[in-house]
């Protein structure tokens, strides 16, 4: 069985290697990290909040101590409820990464089944995540279904 674990302050660092590992792996994604120096502090401080609306779960790394395997992170968000969700919290999972030697051996899997729990825990009725067409079946397997979201994005 896995050892999976809430993310703790002292694992911002690898938690953004992870990220990054995630980023590099996709397409048209931006390389620089030039960015790691700034999102640590914010990172740490997030990682801090036991009761907050941020969780991230790991797993750490069975071959090199003080290192981690695998990452998911996710935020639980109000929406004004409706018919589906009457409280209107949603979950949405983001960040899943295994560091690459350490891939197949279920560890992904283990920390997004503890992210939902946490969700779970907390209220939420939905959940939503963008997938990439590798990581598509291990979600369907967790029962995630596509929905046809004409998602329109802005940044400020």
């Amino acid at each position: 069985m896995t050892s999976v674990r809430r993310a703790a302050p002292q694992d911002a660092e690898e938690v953004l290697r992870l990220r990054q590992v995630m980023i590099d792996s996709m397409t048209l994604s931006d390389p620089s990290t030039s960015w790691h120096a700034e999102s640590l502090p914010v990172l740490r401080g997030r990682l801090a909040e036991p009761d907050g609306t941020f969780a991230a779960f790991v797993v750490d790394h069975p071959d090199r101590p003080g290192e981690l395997a695998a990452l998911v992170a996710g935020t639980l968000d109000y929406r004004i409820g409706g018919a589906r969700n009457p409280h209107g919290t949603d979950g949405y999972v983001f960040s899943v990464a295994t560091d690459p030697d350490a891939r197949r051996r279920g560890y992904a899997r283990a920390c997004v089944e503890a992210l939902l729990e946490w969700f779970r825990e907390r209220g939420a009725r939905r959940v939503r995540l963008t997938a990439s067409a590798e990581a598509e079946p291990l979600y369907v397997s967790l029962g995630f279904k596509a929905k046809p979201d004409p998602l329109l994005e802005l940044t400020l």
